[in-house]
């Protein structure tokens, strides 16, 4: 089958057209803007890339188009597409119909800790023998890529509650039909297609619906949000992770190494490499998926012992003299906290110059300004790019003080942080996009110096 892509270099739709290639379908794609490393990563698996959305593309006639939720009415090729009446899929209608079925699907859900979750329950059926296949937003470090099809019957997928594609406002998640289902938790996000939270837990409801009652559902313990969408009605066995009556870890306040128990009982002792209590959250989640799915508890807790994380999640980018440059993918209040915690954990007293893009449409419109500063409280200098804001940042992040600062120019914000870095000093950048390069800038600026 031919199948052309639409907004290919997307890390959903890219892994997508990864998988389809591996599985002997011939993919080409579009986007646009074509650049690396998604280009060259697609380019190198011989999937023909087009810049731009020109409606002669549809002279290459695929069996399929598949559409990317970044597509919208007026684009020039969808225009064509649906005036000749071709065929067209939405990227996770085409995963489930061509990938997953027979598959086991083990699908992580929730607004933080996906990628994360979903990167160690993979890593742990890995270790396991299992040979999952997996779809994930973000490139563990244990298999240097996004998404693979597997030779085994396991599959583990990112389940996000954006929106499917222009066509089907369902969550994406509500297509992917697992037998295993966490959900890490839930907070409003997303303001550009959810009104409120009650919109966001009721697209949870509709997950939770497809969950089948032979299957299990791994939940967080402690969210409110969570439990009011288990209320609306739930058809599955469920797993409490983070509650004494579920899986949960003595000791966590202390560092690793902590045991992990579950009901009571102990499973076995985690030394943890990742920093953060979220990262134990989800640490026992995947624990909790990997068991439920035939993996024993002591082998997963032995494998993310081993584990080595996820790129843009908490990366160290690289130190010159004596400072620090880590890289986060944080751009929500609630995970710019808890990444600033886990740093300052893993740090002590040495100082954090936290260095904020708030660039998701949600940050964008300013929803979640008036959470910004508290979030931001434990870092002992702010540094925020305010360039394309819909709001006046400097205001918002006033009860800082004079520890912060606002820029739009983005040269002048990277001297400024230069000209405050010293030894012994970490750098958090925090974006959910690549800022300009900033952390290459920040490495080059201070080994000059050095």
């Amino acid at each position: 089958m031919h199948i052309h892509i639409l907004g290919i270099c997307g890390t959903f739709m890219g892994g997508i057209a990864a998988i389809a290639k591996a599985s002997g379908h011939r993919v080409t794609g579009c986007d646009l803007n074509v650049y690396p490393p998604m280009s060259t990563q697609l380019e190198s698996q011989g999937i023909e890339l087009i810049k731009g959305y020109g409606a002669e593309q549809v002279a290459l006639q695929p069996e399929t188009w598949v559409v990317g939720n970044v597509v919208s009415r007026g684009n020039p090729l969808m225009e064509a597409i649906l005036n000749h009446g071709y065929r067209y899929v939405s990227g996770p209608q085409w995963l489930a119909e061509n990938v997953l079925p027979g598959k086991q699907v083990l699908a992580v859900a929730g607004t933080h800790g996906k990628t994360t979750t979903s990167s160690m329950l993979a890593w742990i059926l890995d270790d396991a023998g299992f040979a999952p296949g997996f779809l994930i937003g973000g490139v563990p470090v244990d298999f240097e890529m996004s998404a693979r099809g597997g030779n085994g019957r396991h599959f583990v997928i990112e389940a996000d509650e954006y929106d499917t594609a222009f066509f089907d406002k369902r969550s994406k998640m509500v297509h992917y039909r697992p037998v295993i289902a966490i959900l890490n938790n839930i907070e409003f996000d997303h303001a550009d297609i959810f009104p409120d939270l009650a919109s966001i837990e009721t697209q949870f409801h509709y997950f939770v619906r497809t969950v089948p009652s032979g299957g299990r559902l791994i939940v967080n313990g402690a969210d409110a949000a969570i439990e009011r969408v288990l209320g609306r009605g739930c058809w599955t066995p469920v797993e409490k992770f983070g509650s004494h009556d579920g899986w949960n870890v003595n000791g966590a306040q202390h560092g690793p190494p902590f045991e992990v128990s579950f009901r009571g009982k102990v499973e076995g002792v985690l030394d943890l490499p990742l920093q953060g209590e979220h990262n134990v959250q989800n640490a026992l989640a995947a624990i909790a998926a990997a068991r439920a799915s035939g993996v024993p508890a002591t082998a997963a807790i032995a494998a993310l012992a081993r584990f080595k994380g996820v790129r843009r999640r908490m990366e160290l980018r690289g130190s010159s003299g004596g400072v620090a440059v880590w890289d986060d993918f944080a751009h929500h209040p609630t995970a710019i906290a808890t990444t600033i915690s886990g740093l300052r954990r893993e740090v002590g007293g040495a100082r954090i110059l936290a260095v904020l893009e708030p660039r998701s449409n949600t940050m964008k419109a300013g929803v979640m300004k008036d959470r910004l500063a508290s979030s931001l409280d434990q870092a002992d200098r702010v540094f925020c790019y305010s360039a394309n804001l819909g709001w006046d940042a400097t205001a918002a992040l006033a009860p800082l003080g004079k520890r912060v600062l606002v820029e739009s120019d983005f040269q002048t914000l990277v001297g400024a942080i230069l000209q405050e870095a010293r030894a012994g000093d970490q750098v958090l950048v925090m974006s959910n996009g690549g800022f300009g390069g900033i952390h290459e800038q920040l490495l080059k600026g201070l080994s000059a110096r050095a």
